[in-house]
C-alpha cells in the first residue's frame, strides 16, 4: 500500500514530458514560435521541408516540441507525427484572410485522424501585430472550433516576435494534458488501492481461518 502511495506521489510530482505537434500553413510563423520558446529570441527562418524538434523546458514540464513545415506538398506528411501525440498546436497567420479557409480544412481533417483522438488543441492566432489582423473571436469562427464539442480547445492571440501570449499558451497546453494525465495516473494507483486491499482482506480472513485448526 505505501509503494502504492510512492509511485502516486511520485507521478503527481515528478517533471512531467509531453509531446507537442505544431502545424499551421506555410508562413504562419511556426518556426518562429517554437525558437522563441525555446531561445527566447527571433532567429532568422527559412521555409520547413521536413521537421524542426526541439525540447523546451517550461516551469516543471519539458515539451518535446515537433514543428513541421506546412507547404501544401508536404502536408500529407504531417500524419507520420501524429502518434503518441498529446496536445496539438496549430499556428494560424492571423492576416491571411485569403487562406483562413484552407487552415480550417486542413485543421479538421487532421482532427478527424484517429491518433489525434485524444489529444487537446491550441491555436494561435499569431501576428497580432499587424494592422488588420483577425481577432481571436474571428479567428474561432472561421476555423469552426465551436463545433469541436468533443475537443479540449483553447485560441491564443500570440505575436511570435516579441513572444505575446506564448506562454500563455502553454500555460493552457500543459494545465490540460497535466489534468488528463492525472486522471489516467488516479484511475490506475485507484486500481492497484482497491486491488490491495482485497488481497490483505483475504489474507486477513485466511488467517482467522487457520487460527480456528
Amino acid at each position: 500500500m505505501g509503494l502504492t502511495f510512492a509511485k502516486l506521489f511520485s507521478r503527481l510530482f515528478a517533471k512531467k514530458e509531453m509531446r507537442i505537434l505544431m502545424v499551421g500553413l506555410d508562413a504562419a510563423g511556426k518556426t518562429t514560435i517554437l525558437y522563441k520558446l525555446k531561445l527566447g529570441e527571433i532567429v532568422t527562418t527559412i521555409p520547413t521541408i521536413g521537421f524542426n524538434v526541439e525540447t523546451v523546458e517550461y516551469k516543471n514540464i519539458s515539451f518535446t516540441v515537433w514543428d513541421v513545415g506546412g507547404q501544401d506538398k508536404i502536408r500529407p506528411l504531417w500524419r507520420h507525427y501524429f502518434q503518441n501525440t498529446q496536445g496539438l498546436i496549430f499556428v494560424v497567420d492571423s492576416n491571411d484572410r485569403d487562406r483562413v479557409v484552407e487552415a480550417r480544412d486542413e485543421l479538421h481533417r487532421m482532427l478527424n485522424e484517429d491518433e489525434l483522438r485524444d489529444a487537446v488543441l491550441l491555436v494561435f492566432a499569431n501576428k497580432q501585430d499587424l494592422p488588420n489582423a483577425m481577432n481571436a473571436a474571428e479567428i474561432t469562427d472561421k476555423l469552426g472550433l465551436h463545433s469541436l464539442r468533443q475537443r479540449h480547445w483553447y485560441i491564443q492571440s500570440t505575436c511570435a516576435t516579441s513572444g505575446e501570449g506564448l506562454y500563455e499558451g502553454l500555460d493552457w497546453l500543459s494545465n490540460n494534458i497535466a489534468n488528463k494525465v492525472r486522471a489516467l495516473s488516479l484511475g490506475s494507483c485507484e486500481f492497484h488501492i482497491s486491488l490491495d486491499y482485497y488481497l490483505q482482506t483475504f489474507l486477513d480472513f485466511f488467517s482467522i481461518l487457520l487460527s480456528k485448526f
